[in-house]
């Protein structure tokens, strides 16, 4: 029974942070009108500025503030001779079978038994099902032709490798950086942003001595550590989980997953794999050290952040309910530095014209410093606070009738609902983000 109820209240917390995503404008499915397309998602208005605030602040982090970090934008098409080299076209593929009744396939690897998670079925014998998406080049459909949309990041900074070195002449230990989409086509896309067939990475590649490979492993594995504190990720949330050599991936020697507990079970975040020389000795590539003379091939970490991912847990870490003014509410405590809306500017009356004049000149005033603005005269008072709070503004600013007569307006606080009035010239400094 009590697990029963567990059960109930995970999927009643997923339901609620999905009905809001699409409510409220973050998520949308892909192609709704059509019935949508499993694996496949839309971001709104505001799921496009929680996703660009993450991945910009992920960039100045990792690329912006390092000097020994080389940002990289590669093309997801590429040269079929890269995957038979990275052995993506013989080992990157899940086990499946299908169901001879529902005709239902599944990744036998998630399957306690043998059977249909739908009928109830015997599955049929499994086979190996590669995840990458196949497509062609030019008028003429045949083997030759055949090329794939990527299923991960790293390969385009392998075979940059050469040309960073050439151009900028770094010094190990150095990264290439990447954030992109990447294609798979999973056999059961699932669990709302979290198993999807498109989606966006952000990755690097750290070269690094084999001698070096451990020192930098922990390092980097801290800097996650790090980096999940900075977007408001609670610690007790997150479990470190050393992956088996039957689970790593073919290019991996160690690899070690974030796993989040998500509303629907605790499931990996981000990766932080040892890839060894592995794909640089593949695709023939090495370092000339300009000291020493020595010619080698630099072992390689990967931390992996999967930028989708991080958005389904930056909603449900800060996905919130709790009473307020004797009314139950909804918000996002999302920190501030992720919020898509950092300020929402209201007159306390719409039909009123000196206040909404004196509205939009305190929404313009606060826009030349803060562009994640935003004005809103839709409804009573209550109603936009409320709406606010849903979509996660830190602060609400509201001009009133003293407001007119001694340039002092209403600053409240989303966390707490807490109110005060401040001058105007003193809001930008009061909602520093």
């Amino acid at each position: 029974m009590l697990n029963k109820n567990k059960i109930m209240k995970e999927e009643t917390t997923m339901e609620k942070i999905v009905s809001l995503a699409k409510r409220r404008g973050f998520v949308y499915q892909g192609s709704e009108i059509y019935g949508g397309l499993a694996g496949t998602w839309d971001y709104g208005p505001l799921g496009v500025a929680l996703k660009n605030n993450i991945k910009n602040l992920w960039w100045k982090k990792f690329v912006g503030e390092r000097e020994d970090m080389y940002g990289l934008d590669s093309a997801i098409l590429m040269n079929k001779e890269v995957w038979e080299k990275s052995g993506h076209l013989k080992n990157f593929t899940d086990p499946v079978a299908l169901c001879g009744k529902c005709k239902k396939s599944f990744r036998t690897n998630t399957l306690k038994d043998n059977k249909c998670l739908q009928c109830g079925e015997q599955l049929k014998s499994e086979s190996q099902f590669n995840l990458m998406f196949e497509t062609h080049f030019g008028a003429v459909k045949d083997k030759s032709s055949a090329a794939y949309l990527r299923p991960e990041n790293a390969q385009g900074m392998f075979t940059n490798f050469k040309n960073i070195i050439d151009s900028f002449h770094p010094k190990l230990p150095f990264g290439i950086a990447q954030v992109g989409k990447s294609f798979r086509n999973e056999i059961n896309a699932r669990d709302f942003l979290f198993r999807a067939r498109e989606f966006e990475i952000m990755e690097f590649e750290y070269f690094v001595k084999e001698s070096e490979w451990k020192k930098y492993f922990d390092y980097w594995k801290g800097q996650m550590n790090e980096w999940l504190k900075e977007i408001g990720i609670d610690k007790k949330n997150i479990k470190e989980v050393e992956v088996s050599e039957k689970e790593r991936a073919h290019y991996s020697k160690r690899t070690v997953d974030f796993e989040y507990n998500f509303p629907f079970g605790t499931k990996e975040l981000y990766g932080l794999a040892y890839r060894t020389d592995y794909d640089l000795k593949n695709h023939n590539l090495d370092y000339l050290d300009d000291e020493t003379g020595e010619k080698f091939i630099p072992h390689v970490i990967e931390p992996t952040f999967g930028l989708d991912r991080t958005v389904f847990a930056v909603l449900s870490e800060s996905y919130t309910e709790d009473e307020l003014g004797g009314e139950k509410r909804t918000y996002l405590k999302l920190p501030s530095n992720l919020a898509p809306v950092k300020v929402a500017v209201f007159p306390l009356l719409k039909n009123k014209p000196e206040l909404v004049s004196k509205a939009r000149e305190v929404f313009e005033m606060i826009k030349k410093e803060i562009s994640q603005i935003i004005f809103d005269d839709n409804g009573n008072i209550g109603k936009r606070y409320r709406r606010q709070d849903e979509i996660g503004t830190p602060h609400c600013i509201t001009i009133d009738f003293d407001t007119i007569e001694d340039d002092t307006v209403t600053l409240r606080d989303r966390d707490s609902g807490e109110q005060k009035r401040i001058k105007i010239k003193d809001i930008v400094s009061s909602v520093s983000i």
